[in-house]
C-alpha cells in the first residue's frame, strides 16, 4: 500500500513538473521599444514598429507582445523608459536610435536577465564587459546607390538635392551611397548635400527643399523623420523625390518614385531566437539587399508619369 501512494505522489511529481517545462516554453516573448518618433512617422520609428506588428502576426498575440514608447528625443526620458521596461521584467528592449547608446551601456549591467539591443551601430559593448546587448545597423548605401541612379536617369537639370539630418549612422551611409549612384551615371551631376544637424526639425528640411529647388534642382532625396516636410514641398513644386526608411509613396504618389524600405524583421527573428535560447547580446546584424531586409519599392505612378510630362513638354523626342 505504501510503494503503491509513493508511485502515485511521483506520477502527480513529474505531471507537475512537466506542466511548468510547457508553461516555460509556452511563455509569451515580451518587448518594449523606445522611439525617437512617432510610430507613424513615415520614416525610422515607423519602420520598426511595423516589423514588430509582423513578427506578432508571426508568432501570434499569445506568444508575442510587445509596447512602445514614441515620440523620445529627450535622451534622458528614454534612459528611464529603457530602465523602467528592464524593471518590469521584458525579454528585450530596444532602443531604436543611435543616440541612446551611452545610456544602454549604464543600465544594461544592472539587468543581466535581460536582453537589449540598439541601432544603428556595430557596438555591443561587450569590448566594456557587457554581454546583454545585440546591435543592428541598415546598409542603407545599398538602397541609396540604386535610388542615386534612378535619380540620375529621370533628372534633367542635372542638379539633385540631399537634405540629411545628422551625419552619422544610417543617414550618412544612404546619403554617400546615393551620390555615389547618381555620380556613376552622370558623372558631371551636380548633387547637393545639406545636413540640417536635426532628426526631428520639419521646418529646417522644407527650407533645405526650396533651397534645393530654387538653385535647380529637379529631384530630391533625404532621410529622417523630419523629411515629411521636405516631401510636402517636393509635392508643391512638381520635383521628383526618393525615400528611405519606410514607403512614403502615401504622402506624395505623383512625385515619390521609388523608396528603400527598412524591414526590421531580418535581425529581429534571429536575435528573439538567441535570447529564447539563452544568448543574451554580443551579435550585430545588418539589413542588406541581399538578405531582404532592404527592399526598394518602386511608385510606377511617378515613374511612368514623369516619363509622359517630359514627352508633352517636349523634354523628350521619341527618334526612330
Amino acid at each position: 500500500m505504501k510503494l503503491k501512494k509513493i508511485i502515485i505522489i511521483l506520477t502527480l511529481i513529474s505531471i507537475f513538473v512537466l506542466s511548468l517545462g510547457l508553461g516555460a516554453s509556452a511563455k509569451t516573448f515580451r518587448v518594449a521599444v523606445i522611439m525617437p518618433s512617432s510610430i507613424s512617422d513615415m520614416a525610422f520609428s515607423q519602420s520598426m514598429y511595423d516589423s514588430l506588428l509582423t513578427i506578432q502576426e508571426e508568432m501570434g498575440k499569445e506568444n508575442f507582445e510587445f509596447v512602445y514608447s514614441e515620440n523620445m528625443f529627450v535622451v534622458t526620458d528614454a534612459a528611464a523608459a529603457i530602465r523602467d521596461y528592464a524593471s518590469e521584467g521584458y525579454n528585450l528592449v530596444i532602443a531604436h536610435g543611435s543616440q541612446y547608446g551611452s545610456s544602454l551601456m549604464e543600465i544594461a549591467p544592472d539587468f543581466p536577465n535581460t536582453s537589449f539591443t540598439w541601432g544603428t551601430s556595430v557596438n555591443t559593448f561587450s569590448d566594456k564587459g557587457i554581454t546583454n546587448i545585440f546591435a543592428y545597423e541598415a546598409r542603407s548605401e545599398e538602397g541609396g546607390y540604386v535610388c542615386g541612379v534612378l535619380a540620375a536617369k529621370l533628372s534633367q537639370t542635372g542638379i539633385i538635392g540631399v537634405i540629411g539630418p545628422i551625419e552619422t549612422g544610417d543617414a550618412k551611409l544612404y546619403v554617400d551611397g546615393f551620390k555615389v549612384g547618381v555620380l556613376a551615371i552622370k558623372p558631371d551631376a551636380q548633387v547637393n548635400v545639406n545636413w540640417t544637424g536635426s532628426f526631428s526639425d520639419v521646418a529646417l528640411a522644407s527650407e533645405a527643399a526650396q533651397t534645393h529647388i530654387n538653385v535647380g534642382a529637379d529631384v530630391l532625396t533625404g532621410t529622417a523623420q523630419m523629411v515629411v516636410g521636405a516631401i510636402g514641398v517636393a509635392r508643391q513644386r512638381g520635383v521628383l523625390w526618393f525615400g528611405t526608411q519606410a514607403d512614403q509613396t502615401s504622402l506624395a504618389p505623383e512625385v515619390v518614385v521609388a523608396n528603400q524600405v527598412y524591414d526590421w524583421t531580418v535581425v529581429l527573428r534571429p536575435m528573439i531566437q538567441l535570447v529564447k535560447e539563452g544568448t543574451m547580446g554580443g551579435t550585430t546584424y545588418a539589413l542588406t539587399l541581399a538578405n531582404g531586409g532592404l527592399k526598394i519599392v518602386v511608385n510606377q505612378e511617378a515613374l511612368v508619369g514623369k516619363t509622359i510630362q517630359d514627352i508633352v513638354e517636349g523634354k523628350t523626342n521619341i527618334e526612330f
